[in-house]
Parts: structure tokens; C-alpha cells; sequence
């Protein structure tokens, strides 16, 4: 078994959202759905039972703020759509969520669910232990004020990497729509309050991602940092033309940074249809890995699965899947050094540089 870490979930949204209809999300977590009543699809893809069973041996663990209003278009006759960027959100409202879902992850870690790492040793220890190694990521930065007082609060309480934005815009910059076929290139990019948080992160050793910006807010951003450029949970837009997807020219400029890219199990970001189908087989995954490692190498590709947040192929189906992943690519012609490092070390390589640090040796 190649054991894995996960450049992207949503885990921490899933148990916010059943915790706000009675249920005890440290639970859910640590005993599986079924424990509180949570079957079929909302069972959602993680939780510590399946994350054994699959190999998931830890991940970046997403607050994010839902844009419950956002209507997705419907594909037309050609599989087109374009739904419209979500409603900037309110600020205090955005603060309050993010702290619901922080003090979930802090709850989990004292139930000894996992362990919050703020640090590459902290990972280490983690595996070496059997303990699902946690990374706080926020994603999309409505929770931050422009003086970016609360970003060192949460630093404080374990936050290590965020995304400037979702697909919507703040006040740090602009997302990128939910569309098909389109470029990445569809508005402005960074604010002067983005541009300070891409400063602020730089210095306070917290990884930004690049998933969801721009192709303008990318540029922006590789310009300012000092961090490799990341990308947790995107795919290839030469394969999808999807607008969430990078261009040959972004993929460029991740390899010359010495970043990576995660590749996303969203079937609609994977599928040369762009469809939401969720029997999009394990060629598709293979196809865009592939073009990773053409474009990156070996030592740029990861995974960012975006499980309990996007529909994912049925052969995977949730997290105790993901060796099917890993059984594809390794018929594939992909050797167990390729895998180690596909599976979890490079993720583990641009977080010690992100967080300014030398990486433990994190292998499982």
C-alpha cells in the first residue's frame, strides 16, 4: 500500500454542515457517518475508519465558507455551461463560520482523531504514529480582514496554508467561474490587500494556493512570492478545458518555481466532456497525471482530491478508494519510487519550503 497525503479535502465543511443539523462532528470523524445516522451520499468521502482503510495517511483540511445561494448553470446540448461567479460574502458572518470550523478541528485533535501539524516534524510524527496528519488550509480568505489581524489568529490556532479565494471575488482578488469549455484568463487578479497577504504569508511561513485564482491572480502571485507556485487541486486545461484548469504556460512557471499541482478527482475537471459523470474512468485520472509529469516531472505532481467536495469517480468512491488510484498508475508504468513521490513526498517537500524549514523524513 502506498500510503498517501491529500493536497485537498473538504472534511471540515462536511462535519460543520451535519454538526448544524445536531450531530457531534468529532464523532462522525473519529467513528465514521453511520455513528450519527449519515448514510449513502451523506456519508460524504473521509473520516478516520476509511482514511485507514484507503491509505490517506493525512491532508490539507479546507475551512471553507459556503456560497449556499450559487445556482450551477446546466450543461446545454454540447456539455456547455458557465455558471456565474457566487456573491461576495460579508465579512463577520464569513469570521463566524471559520471559527465554528476551526474549533471542529481543534475538538477532533483533543479526541485524538488526528493531529493539527504546524510543522514538517509534526507530520513525521503523526505517520510514524498512525494518526491522521491534519494541515488547517482556509480556503477562499473571507474570514481575513484587510489588516490581516485574524490571519495571525488562526496561524496561531494551526492555519499553514490558504488560497487567496475561491471561485468568487474578495477583497484580496478574483476567482474564477465554474465553466465550460474557458480559459483561466477571465478577470483581474490581486488587490492591494492581496497583494499585502501574499506578503504576509511569505513571512509567516503559510502556503499559498493558487486553485481557484485567476490566470491573473496566478501571475500576480508569481511575481510577489518566494514560495514554489502551488496549485492543490487542479488538472490540465490542454486535456479539460475547464476554466478552473491550468494552461501549459501556468504549468510552465510551476515547474520553474520548483511547485507542484494536486491533481483534483472532480470528475467535470478530469473528463475531456467536462460532464459531471461520476463513471469517468481511470484512464482520465492516468491521462492528466500524465501530462503533469510531461510538463512538471515527477517531483511537481501530487494529489489534492477534493473529497467531500466535488463528485469523484465511482471507482474511487471515497477515501478507503484510493489505492485504485494508485494501482492505475502503477500499471501504468509508474514505479513505487514515482508513486512515494506522487503519493506524499513532494507534497511534503513545498510545505518544509513554504514553512521555511528543512523536510523530516515523513515517509509511511
Amino acid at each position: 500500500m502506498q500510503h498517501v497525503f491529500d493536497g485537498h479535502n473538504d472534511v471540515l465543511y462536511r462535519l460543520w454542515n451535519h454538526a448544524a443539523k445536531g450531530t457531534d462532528p468529532v464523532r462522525e470523524f473519529i467513528e465514521g457517518p453511520e455513528a450519527v445516522g449519515y448514510t449513502g451520499r451523506g456519508r460524504g468521502h473521509i473520516d478516520r475508519v476509511r482514511a485507514k482503510a484507503g491509505g490517506l495517511a493525512g491532508g490539507l483540511c479546507a475551512i471553507y465558507i459556503t456560497s449556499g445561494h450559487l445556482d450551477f448553470d446546466k450543461p446545454d446540448a454540447k456539455g456547455h455551461y458557465a455558471t456565474p461567479l457566487a456573491t461576495p460574502l460579508e465579512r463577520q458572518p464569513s469570521l463566524d463560520i471559520a471559527l465554528d470550523m476551526a474549533a471542529i478541528a481543534l475538538r477532533i485533535e483533543r479526541a485524538g482523531g488526528w493531529k493539527i501539524c504546524r510543522a514538517s516534524a509534526d507530520i513525521a510524527a503523526a505517520i510514524k504514529g498512525g494518526v491522521f496528519a491534519a494541515v488547517l488550509h482556509m480556503e477562499g480568505c473571507e474570514a481575513i480582514d484587510a489588516d490581516l489581524s485574524a490571519l495571525e489568529t488562526f496561524h496561531a490556532a494551526g492555519l499553514r496554508s490558504l488560497g487567496p479565494v475561491w471561485s468568487r471575488n474578495n477583497i484580496f482578488g478574483h476567482g474564477v467561474p465554474f465553466a465550460y469549455p474557458m480559459s483561466p484568463d477571465t478577470g483581474p487578479g490581486l488587490t492591494e490587500a492581496g497583494r499585502r497577504l501574499v506578503g504576509a504569508c511569505n513571512r509567516m511561513g503559510i502556503l499559498i494556493d493558487l486553485a481557484h485564482i485567476t490566470e491573473k491572480g496566478f501571475w500576480d502571485v508569481a511575481k510577489l512570492s518566494d514560495q514554489p507556485l502551488v496549485v492543490s487541486h487542479s488538472n490540465v486545461h490542454a486535456l479539460t478545458p475547464v476554466a478552473r484548469n491550468l494552461t501549459d504556460r501556468q504549468l510552465d512557471a510551476v515547474r520553474e518555481s520548483q511547485g507542484l499541482v494536486g491533481l483534483n478527482f472532480a470528475v467535470g475537471m478530469l473528463r475531456s466532456d467536462g460532464r459531471e459523470e461520476a463513471d469517468t474512468p481511470m484512464s482520465d485520472l492516468v491521462r492528466h497525471i500524465d501530462h503533469l509529469v510531461e510538463m512538471l516531472g515527477v517531483e511537481g505532481v501530487a494529489i489534492g482530491s477534493d473529497f467531500d467536495g466535488a463528485t469523484v469517480p465511482d471507482e474511487i468512491g471515497d477515501a478507503a478508494g484510493l489505492q485504485t488510484l494508485v494501482g492505475a498508475l502503477s500499471a501504468a508504468g509508474y514505479s513505487d519510487e514515482d508513486l512515494a513521490k506522487i503519493c506524499r513526498d513532494n507534497w511534503f517537500r513545498v510545505l518544509a519550503c513554504a514553512w521555511h524549514e528543512k523536510p523530516a523524513q515523513a515517509r509511511a
